[in-house]
């Protein structure tokens, strides 16, 4: 069942959704905060607007699906899935802890979790096989995806990509969180990916790229993608750490939570102030 929550509402949400980012990777003196706050409006409209599912039967068939290709940004995912309802938001508090449901990446057999993520640009090939198995099964799902600017380097992502176009897998949607910073530090000084709409372009897919924190935007863009041909990319303009100033466009803070309670309580009060 798809949301009918409006922009003034998702913004409220995707506060919240920013305030358990930080609130569960200080609680677990780890994770991956930068890159799950960059990706949180997308997140938040996807699962609250845009997606067909019904968070009382996460294995429902004909539910549309969604994988997290850069499977380390589960702070975003896992506050999504709670706040929609897939499980008791209690349980955040054992992210990262040994014997929780709630891992540093995602499982199957978290509720709302359709893919296991494994090592990095693998989450594409899975998303095509989920779209291409709706064609086979004669269903009308779509799959949704998020992929890094960061595994983009990987090999894999672009033999995806082509294997996409050749089969013409039109109930694809990915976006791209182009954050410009990876683990090590930024895209661009590591290995550049340049012009990306252009690129998916060049390899037979319909290509767009928006603002990643604008609901307008992503909302433009789930319209234009009802209309576009074969596989869907999203190029989405965001900010690593977006929403918490000491964050923002900081690589360290790719895999560091905020270090003192006190970093804590400036994250959140730039959230609330935002």
């Amino acid at each position: 069942m798809q949301g009918s929550v409006e922009i003034p509402q998702l913004e409220g949400i995707a506060r919240e959704v920013r305030k358990m980012i930080v609130e569960m990777t200080y609680e677990a003196k780890s994770g991956h905060p930068g890159g799950s706050l960059s990706a949180t409006e997308i997140l938040t409209y996807l699962y609250f607007k845009e997606m067909n599912i019904d968070p009382a039967r996460p294995d429902w068939p004909d539910r549309d699906r969604f994988v997290l290709s850069k499977g380390h940004a589960t702070p975003v995912l896992y506050s999504v899935l709670a706040l929609r309802g897939f499980f008791d938001k209690s349980l955040l508090h054992g992210f990262r802890k040994i014997n929780s449901l709630l891992q540093g990446h995602a499982v199957n057999h978290v509720p709302g979790v359709d893919i296991t993520a494994g090592s990095l640009g693998q989450g594409l090939s899975n998303a095509i096989g989920l779209a291409l198995a709706a064609r086979l099964d004669g269903r009308k799902y779509r799959v949704f995806a998020m992929i890094g600017d960061g595994e983009s380097d990987e090999g894999s992502i672009w033999e995806a990509a082509l294997f996409a176009a050749h089969q013409k897998v039109s109930n694809l949607i990915v976006f791209l969180d182009r954050n410009m910073i990876q683990l090590d530090g930024f895209t661009e000084e590591i290995l550049s990916l340049g012009d990306l709409e252009s690129k998916f372009r060049a390899f037979g897919w319909s290509a767009i790229t928006i603002n990643g924190h604008s609901f307008q935007d992503i909302e433009r863009a789930m319209e234009w993608a009802k209309h576009a041909e074969g596989p869907k990319m999203i190029v989405a303009r965001t900010v690593k750490g977006k929403g918490v100033k000491y964050m923002e466009n900081n690589p360290e803070y790719h895999g560091k939570p905020p270090p003192s309670e006190e970093k804590l309580k400036e994250a959140i009060r730039d959230i609330e102030g935002s």
